[in-house]
């Protein structure tokens, strides 16, 4: 059998054998690690002499190892696989080894697994001596010292691998084997710790200048050992003497030390990170010498020297940056602790102002890497500083210098690029790096406002003057650094909402805004070359409009610089300036009025549309962020907001109306002659004929959309509606859009943008726009569109039924019954797929909603009228259908609100009072619908049984809750409307002919005739629960 195996492993992993053999062979593999008795052939394969080759002596010590983690081995097995590794461990790797042949370092690795393995399951109770047995093996005969260099490589790959499979915080663990693992931590703790430290101090005396491998293993295992260990075990003479050795070797030492210096490092952040009391946490720092190791390492020759060549030790410095920071932590951490003695926060603030000094060496480092490792305790710092204002004027002197830190970090490398394909990546860490010197930077303002706010106004200012001095020859980082921080300084200049009130700054920080607003105009920045520095200038104008608002007299000159821009020949400024232009003219669109013509002739050239295919080889490039898009669309939908800006100017108040009329047309005819010239060509297949056709709608819309932002019926709309020659100007827009749909409304990307042309005319036609809907929704409901669009187009037609509640009535009269008729096919089509699903319950309830704005706006006898009477009970049948569709709560409860909406519009009068008295004889008031008592009874009411009924339904779930509120809320509509009529009808007909039985019966009506809405809700809900238990 062995035989087999061993063959068949070498078929498997042969990359030339022939394929049919090997899918044979791997499947019989596969059998065998399922075969309770394979582990053993697999383990005799793994340890026999001859040694099997390397590739199957690894499958089968994988089998072993699996047949472990299955616990599919009993303890008997454990047992023999114990013996037998453990003898072939003292064979191979013991001192009488002699010429054995060595195991290869991949399958000394699997070993030293499958023996980790063993150690998780016998360690408890079976094998306690597990680490006494290997550590026999790692003297030769008659030594005292552990000598066996083979053995003790093992040894020590056996203690990191225990540490990784039964303390490595980053792996997750279920509750059971977090529990296994905690036992056995606790049982080598009290049983070997000791044993295995001795092991470490002898291991360190004896090879620590002779064997590279041994040392850099041993203390790789003391560092992770660290975290669960005591440290009074691990932290002694020989551990610090061999770290401070390896971390400032000697001018010739006697081993390579590559490498060493490093893990030395390591072990001691390691020992630093453990979790202690604050007093234990202070000893043990000045145990470590900490300060002595930090500070020799920053004079050391590769960090001191070499820090402004290109041999800086970058790795080192990196390094003892992260000790430098996590030192501080602990020590501010301690500072900021509750309940600690007055003693201990001494020597921790004592500890802080020793290490401050390190923290700030490397956060002004050249390197980015460097810099970021000390962040968060300089972050806590400030935490610390803002909390305990007590304690800022200790460290007063310690933050202008952070702060002159943090603003030099800001500025551009003087070996970066900016704008270039290559440089992308770099240009993504560095503003990455930039937001988290922000939020550092606000820290500090937060500590000392006035601080901040000097020494920005100083850096900005000095910057600005030197420009000036120099007549525009500096470096455009310098520039970039000053408009950068300008922007920044926003967030406490403008935290109120803008710079003035009545005229005046709102804050010293405000006034001192203004001023560098005033300087960066007066020095004509904006006349820099580089654009960097001309999309910072824009994207301040934008920032700080309110400036603008108070200086009017400065938006002329400020929009001849963003004309310049928006026709730059750089892709990257010229498309952003395209959307900051429309930010700044929406902004300030009453001031623009005397110039808007002008502005407008200026944009002439940039608003031609040009449609161009994407490019297939650009799509399946995944590497281009959404602010470095230079494809074709993202060019499109740039130039979109040119027309709204064009939009926003020319309906500025000032603006004579007529003279407002011809901009519109001077904008939109040639967009109308573009969409005739190229709609035959649409019409026989063209793509790109047809692409050009969906710019100019969504260009028509987007006009529309700048125009006006005012919402038909909404009282929250500061706006008012357009003059009625302007809405008259829009509908000819609304008419040809409609030309283009109907010939082209077999192509979704056409429907699209009608649809969202259709959302933005609403606002600027008016009512002009009812007269045409009959045609929108024949060009946006084609047989083609799917169940998304049908959604999005309810939606809309909700914003027109609540626009025009008063004057819609007999066009939605016509076009209700073939809406609906379309909406139900959408509802009825199959669905494929999670999305489709999705789509559908949306468009469910998008349905349901549109029904329920209808009836909200007194619309609701257009569902009864004699043109859609046939089609009512195709409506009622639906949402029978969603009230009982228990795989659908979010539609199920908006079913039932519909028919409560229904109660309550066709019920007539109440019966019930408030009061909860019932009105006997003959009610004064009518129902609304004649019959509709009845037939809310009979074809309402019982719904609300429907669900609960459902075995499938599950009474606690939390949105079946909901549904069964709003069925109670039915019931009680129901009650209110008919009064007596409906507890008769539920007595003697409803209720017993559910099965309920008397008693249920009584308590039932007594809670709903007694009960206001909101208990009885809870009363229905527990009632069904109780039935369901």
């Amino acid at each position: 059998m062995d035989v087999q195996i061993q063959n068949a492993i070498e078929i498997a992993w042969n990359p030339v054998s022939e394929p049919n053999l090997k899918s044979q062979a791997l499947e019989f593999l596969n059998r065998l690690r399922s075969d309770p008795q394979g582990w053993q052939i697999c383990l005799s394969l793994a340890t026999r002499n001859p040694q099997a080759s390397e590739v199957v002596r690894h499958v089968a010590l994988e089998v072993v190892n699996n047949a472990i983690q299955a616990r599919e081995v009993d303890l008997q097995g454990l047992q023999y696989m114990k013996d037998t590794l453990l003898g072939h461990v003292k064979t191979a790797y013991g001192p009488e080894a002699g010429d054995f042949k060595k195991d290869s370092t991949t399958i000394q690795n699997k070993i030293t697994q499958t023996i980790t393995y063993l150690f998780c399951a016998l360690y408890t109770t079976q094998w306690t001596t597990f680490f006494s047995d290997i550590l026999a093996l790692t003297s030769l005969p008659g030594s005292a010292i552990p000598d066996n260099a083979p053995a003790i490589k093992l040894f020590l790959g056996i203690l990191i691998s225990v540490h990784d499979e039964i303390a490595d915080v980053l792996v997750p663990r279920s509750p059971d084997e977090h529990k296994r693992d905690t036992d056995l931590k606790d049982l080598v703790r009290q049983r070997d710790a000791r044993r295995i430290s001795q092991f470490w101090e002898a291991i360190l005396l004896q090879w620590r200048g002779r064997n590279t491998i041994i040392a850099n293993q041993c203390l790789s295992s003391i560092a992770r050992w660290a975290s669960w260990t005591d440290l009074t075990l691990i932290v002694n003479d020989t551990l610090l003497t061999v770290l401070f050795e390896f971390i400032n070797p000697p001018l010739q030492p006697s081993i390579d030390q590559d490498g060493l210096r490093d893990v030395a490092l390591n072990t001691f952040i390691e020992i630093t990170e453990k979790k202690m009391k604050p007093d234990d946490k202070l000893e043990l720092i000045q145990i470590l010498r900490i300060r002595d190791v930090i500070s020799q390492v920053i004079a050391s020759p590769a960090v001191h020297d070499l820090r402004s060549t290109s041999n800086y030790d970058t790795d080192l410095a990196e390094l003892i940056a992260k000790l430098v920071n996590n030192t501080a932590l602990d020590v501010i951490n301690i500072l900021a602790s509750t309940g600690i003695a007055n003693a201990t926060l001494a020597r921790a603030n004592d500890q802080l102002k020793i290490f401050m000094p390190y923290v700030l060496r490397f956060f002004s480092d050249e390197y980015d890497e460097i810099c970021s490792t000390v962040i968060p305790s300089l972050t806590d710092l400030l935490t610390y500083l803002r909390k305990h204002r007590e304690r800022q004027a200790e460290y007063a002197s310690m933050l202008s210098p952070l702060l002159q830190a943090i603003i030099a970090k800001m500025k551009y490398d003087e070996t970066s690029a900016w704008g270039t394909e290559d440089a992308q990546t770099d240009e993504a860490e560095f503003q990455e790096l930039r937001k988290r010197l922000q939020i550092l930077q606000q820290a500090v303002a937060a500590v000392d406002e006035r601080l901040y706010i000097d020494t920005i106004d100083n850096v900005v200012g000095t910057i600005f003057e030197r420009y000036r001095e120099r007549k525009g020859q500096v470096d455009w980082r310098d520039l970039d650094l000053a408009m950068h921080e300008m922007f920044l300084f926003g967030e406490l200049a403008v935290k109120n909402g803008g710079l003035y009130s009545k005229t005046k700054p709102v804050s010293p920080a405000a006034e001192r805004l203004i001023g560098m607003m005033f300087k960066l105009l007066d020095t004509d920045v904006a006349s820099f070359s580089h654009p960097a520095i001309q999309l910072q200038y824009m994207e301040l104008c934008v920032r700080y409009s309110t400036f603008f608002e108070a200086n009017p007299q400065l938006i002329t000159g400020i929009l001849e610089y963003f004309v310049r821009f928006i026709h730059h020949d750089h892709v990257k400024v010229k498309t952003r300036s395209w959307y900051l232009f429309h930010r700044f003219v929406k902004q300030l669109r009453q001031q623009l009025g005397n110039i808007a013509e002008t502005i407008i002739r200026a944009l002439g050239d940039l608003l031609i549309i040009k449609a161009e295919l994407p490019d297939s080889e650009l799509d399946q490039d995944d590497m281009s962020s959404d602010e470095n898009d230079q494809s074709a669309d993202a060019t499109f939908t740039s130039q979109l907001y040119l027309y709204e800006a064009t939009g926003c100017i020319c309906s500025n108040r000032t603006v004579p109306v007529e003279n407002q009329v011809i901009i519109i047309k001077s904008v939109m005819d040639p967009l109308f002659a573009d969409l005739e010239a190229h709609l035959d060509l649409a019409k026989r297949g063209d793509e790109r004929a047809m692409l050009q056709i969906h710019h100019l709608i969504m260009a028509l819309g987007t006009l529309a959309r700048g125009f006006s932002d005012w919402t038909p019926g909404s009282s929250a709309s500061s706006s008012s509606p357009p003059a009625p020659l302007v809405s008259e100007e829009f509908s000819r827009t609304a008419e040809a859009i409609l030309v283009g749909l109907e010939s082209l409304n077999n192509s979704a990307e056409v429907r699209t943008a009608a649809r969202f042309a259709f959302s933005r005319l609403i606002g600027v036609t008016g009512n002009r726009i009812l007269g045409q809907l009959p045609r929108w929704i024949d060009g946006l409901l084609s047989q083609t569109s799917s169940k998304d669009e049908m959604a999005l187009f309810l939606r809309l037609l909700v914003q027109v039924v609540y626009g025009f509640k008063t004057e819609i009535y007999d066009i939605l009269n016509t076009l209700l019954t073939p809406f609906l008729q379309r909406v139900y096919l959408g509802i009825s089509e199959p669905t494929s797929g999670t999305d489709d699903e999705i789509q559908l319950a949306e468009l469910k309830r998008d349905y349901l909603g549109f029904l329920l704005v209808i009836l909200n706006n007194e619309l609701g006898s257009v569902l009864i009228s004699g043109v859609n009477q046939p089609a009512f009970d195709t409506v009622i049948s639906t949402i029978e259908h969603f009230a009982k569709d228990i795989s659908d709560f979010p539609t199920a409860k908006l079913a039932f609100s519909v028919l409560s909406r229904m109660v309550m519009t066709w019920g007539g009068s109440d019966r019930v009072q408030e009061s909860v008295t019932v009105v006997d004889g003959e009610d004064p008031g009518l129902t609304a619908v004649p019959g509709f008592d009845r037939f809310m009874m009979e074809r309402f009411s019982p719904l609300c049984w429907a669900l609960p009924s459902n075995s499938a339904f599950n009474p606690k779930d939390a949105q079946g809750k909901q549904v069964l509120g709003e069925a109670a809320g039915l019931q009680k509509a129901i009650y209110t409307k008919t009064g007596q009529k409906y507890l008769t009808w539920l007595r003697e007909v409803e209720l017993p002919g559910m099965g309920m039985d008397e008693a249920t019966i009584n308590d039932y009506l007594d809670g709903l005739c007694n009960f206001d809405a909101k208990k009885f809700r809870q009363f229905f809900q527990a009632l069904v629960q109780k039935s369901g238990q």
